[in-house]
């Protein structure tokens, strides 16, 4: 089954269309890259898909154990290299709520986050910098 159909609007953007619930994403380009920078450029969203990914992941295995993780933000930073151009490294800081999580609580946690099949899928040359603030 196909996933998504992308189609080129002009400018340096695009629009994804979730095939199954019809849902858009526009992309732009960058301002260092030629873009207005107006929308996710495709590296943004690979970056934040990495935290979308450890951030679904974590809330099976939660649910599962009957964690709590209600409110859980991350912030994404991701770093371009160039030669070639590309993302050479991204950082995904996670900002826990305020509860006593027990030490195998945040292990199921965080192995979970760093196993998501995203984080599974990038190149190994991509370093990924996963912090937890409990």
């Amino acid at each position: 089954m196909k996933t998504s159909k992308i189609t080129y609007l002009g400018n340096l953007r695009t629009e994804s269309v979730h095939l199954q619930s019809g849902e858009t994403i526009i992309t732009d380009a960058p301002i260092d890259n030629n873009g207005k920078g107006q929308a996710f450029s495709p590296t943004d969203l690979l970056s934040t898909s990495l935290g979308n990914c450890m951030m679904t992941i974590m809330g099976i295995v939660a649910e599962r154990h009957g964690i709590n993780m209600e409110g859980t933000t991350i912030e994404i930073t991701k770093i371009m290299e160039s030669n070639p151009r590309r993302v050479g490294e991204i950082i995904v800081e996670f900002t826990m709520p305020k509860i006593n999580y027990t030490d195998k609580e945040k292990e199921l946690l965080e192995n979970a986050a760093h196993t998501c099949p995203v984080a599974k899928s990038l190149s190994s040359e991509l370093k990924q910098t996963v912090i937890f603030h409990y």
